[in-house]
């Protein structure tokens, strides 16, 4: 479904991805690990299409959509991609129903139909009772089950989530994860999911490993990339003290 080939991305004079060579199959649960700082939004980004790499390719269905022309992207996002994010991005003036149809609206479908199939949704979601209810009336449990609808409504080839539990408790993590193997289940929908937990990791199809800018296979690699990240990272704020403290005694002296 979606192939990444030789993908890099650069922040300035950081190189954040590394080369990343990477396959999803459809119907695939997918988890990506790894400790900040690895790239693994960046990735999701990009295999989104809301980030360019500086290099390498993106292939959905054999088809290279980094040739896309910004108004064609959006349509393709639009139609092929759903996204899930930590905080559930609603907007708080809208109904939870009025919040899923957003993607079926800017994709120019029939509004009575499009509302029928939200409601179908939210009502598969445990929401049906919810629908006319705005963000502020729901629990952060319903409020990222709503994202999810809304990531749906257009019937994607595939979800990409970042953190999608992040911001909720144990309770309805363990229902929004459970969420993600139904849909799957009835829809054989294909999901990516960038994660610290390991709960979710462990019940994936298939756990991605990134450390510094890059995916790692061989776990021997992996550990000696991770000591030499946490390493790094030390020395980094090491630094970032020094400096801290050379500007506070310059700013004493300047008193």
């Amino acid at each position: 479904m979606i192939e990444l080939q030789g993908i890099t991305k650069n922040f300035g004079s950081l190189q954040v991805l590394k080369g990343i060579d990477l396959r999803i199959n459809e119907g695939e649960i997918v988890s990506i690990v790894g400790p900040s700082g690895a790239g693994k939004t960046t990735l999701l980004q990009i295999m989104g299409t809301l980030d360019k790499p500086d290099s390498g390719t993106v292939l959905f269905d054999g088809v290279n959509i980094n040739k896309y022309k910004e108004k064609a992207l959006s349509a393709f996002r639009n139609k092929h991609i759903g996204f899930v994010f930590q905080f559930h991005q609603l907007l708080p003036e809208f109904t939870a129903v009025e919040n899923v149809l957003i993607p079926a609206y800017i994709a120019g479908k029939s509004r009575k139909e499009s509302r029928s199939e939200a409601l179908e949704i939210l009502k598969f979601m445990g929401l049906e009772d919810r629908a006319t209810h705005k963000p502020n009336e729901l629990s952060g449990g319903e409020k990222q089950r709503v994202a999810v609808a809304r990531a749906l409504i257009n019937h994607p080839n595939i979800i990409l989530a970042d953190e999608p539990s992040g911001s909720l408790d144990s309770h309805n993590k363990e229902e929004l994860h459970q969420l993600f193997f139904e849909l799957r289940k009835q829809f054989g929908q294909t999901f990516v999911i960038v994660t610290h937990d390991e709960k979710l990791a462990k019940i994936t199809d298939r756990t991605l490993h990134m450390v510094d800018g890059l995916m790692i296979d061989n776990p021997e690699a992996k550990l000696e990339l991770e000591t030499e990240a946490n390493n790094n990272t030390k020395v980094d704020i090491l630094q970032e003290d020094t400096t801290i403290q050379s500007s506070e005694e310059s700013q004493s002296n300047a008193i």
